[in-house]
């Protein structure tokens, strides 16, 4: 479910806050997405007409930023579009660091993984961090006609995740892919469920955090969302507009992750107002296919599991038994909303400091074997 309605899912339409219609330099009329008019043979970096100025500068949360090139490719065993994927590294410190996927949720952006990047950094400093983002999220796909490729299904956002992966270790010259944790927000949490439940990351992955969504409350707040779309602004006069409207309307509750986040979600259309980057509600024919299914792939994959959630609520009946069974790890932030990466990024991140930490391999002290005791001349 989008990101921007989650808070919603369970709120009745006439309890948004009261704030949200009077905002003066808030369109109403449709505009039409940004990243759908992104042209098809330019590349992924916005012209300097449609660029936001950020507030805040990525290079605060990240080491580097990346283009991502992937070539289309059709032969009879794989066909993939050719693509240019947006990403932002922190590169881990040693072979044997972790490194984390990041996969934002619809309508947003890495960015709003940036505080959180940072407060893991402080809290494991050789820890690797690579936040993606999807098609029509900031990458761009590209169809074999040259259009635009706008399919969101979820099983094309997880074989982007992957190309994404292989395609950066190529750029880092890495010799072998680190340990791998997937971190996944929202849609982001079905998607790295999808790549864990498919087993396509073998012995590297070390296990997945899905961050709150269920299967459950997401099929159910479904039938609201367009409701909900029609009620918030479709474009605002200024970028300072836009990240006051996020705080105010309880969307975000950390001023200091909106005004890192909210530019990026932004592109400035041609009557001079910043519209959204990514039309959410043209993505309604995916929204079931991103979640149906959900609860049992998160329970059936392969690797430690950890589920954070805003409130206990969201667990949905199957969540309900497989927690009960401790088959993952439940961790609850009862003040933050629905973002809680950007509500809460320091104690987000220590929980997945922890969770990493238990369960990097790397990290495991192992007895002496015999041999080499009897080696040593030590009695056994």
């Amino acid at each position: 479910m989008s990101d921007l309605a989650k808070t919603f899912a369970k709120t009745k339409l006439s309890a948004l806050p009261p704030e949200l219609p009077l905002y003066e330099d808030a369109e109403r009329e449709d505009d039409s997405s940004s990243a759908s008019s992104m042209s098809s043979t330019g590349t992924v970096i916005p012209t300097s007409s449609q660029r936001p100025a950020p507030a805040i500068h990525w290079s605060d949360y990240f080491a580097q930023e990346l283009y991502l090139e992937r070539p289309e490719k059709r032969d009879s065993n794989s066909s993939c579009s050719h693509a240019k994927f947006h990403v932002y590294l922190t590169p881990p410190g040693s072979a044997k660091a972790p490194l984390l996927i990041l996969h934002h949720g619809a309508g947003s952006s890495a960015l709003s993984f940036g505080l959180f990047a940072k407060e893991m950094v402080k809290a494991m400093p050789e820890v690797g961090i690579l936040a993606v983002e999807a098609r029509e999220h900031g990458s761009v796909v590209w169809a074999t006609d040259g259009t635009t490729d706008s399919d969101l299904s979820i099983d094309l956002l997880s074989q982007d995740l992957l190309d994404i992966l292989q395609l950066t270790g190529a750029k880092m010259s890495w010799r072998e892919l680190p340990p791998v944790v997937l971190i996944g927000h929202s849609l982001g949490g079905a998607v790295v469920t999808d790549v864990a439940n498919k087993g396509l990351l073998g012995n590297k992955l070390l296990g997945y955090a899905v961050l709150d969504v269920v299967e459950g409350s997401a099929m159910d707040a479904l039938k609201h969302m367009q409701a909900y779309l029609s009620t918030r602004p479709k474009s605002f006069a200024t970028l300072d507009a836009a990240i006051e409207w996020h705080i105010r309307s309880r969307t975000l509750r950390n001023p200091q992750s909106a005004r890192a986040s909210v530019p990026s979600l932004l592109l400035k259309n041609p009557e001079g107002r910043w519209a959204w980057r990514t039309d959410l509600s043209s993505t309604e024919a995916y929204w079931e296919n991103w979640f149906s299914g959900m609860s049992s792939k998160f329970l059936g994959g392969k690797g430690a599991k950890l589920l954070i959630l805003a409130g206990t609520d969201r667990l949905d009946k199957e969540l309900m038994i497989g927690q009960m069974q401790g088959k993952f790890q439940l961790q609850v932030l009862p003040t933050a909303g629905h973002f809680l990466q950007e509500d809460q990024p320091e104690r987000t991140a220590e929980v997945v400091a922890e969770f990493v930490k238990r369960n990097d391999r790397s990290m495991l002290v192992l007895p002496p074997k015999v041999s080499a005791l009897l080696a040593q001349g030590k009695k056994v």
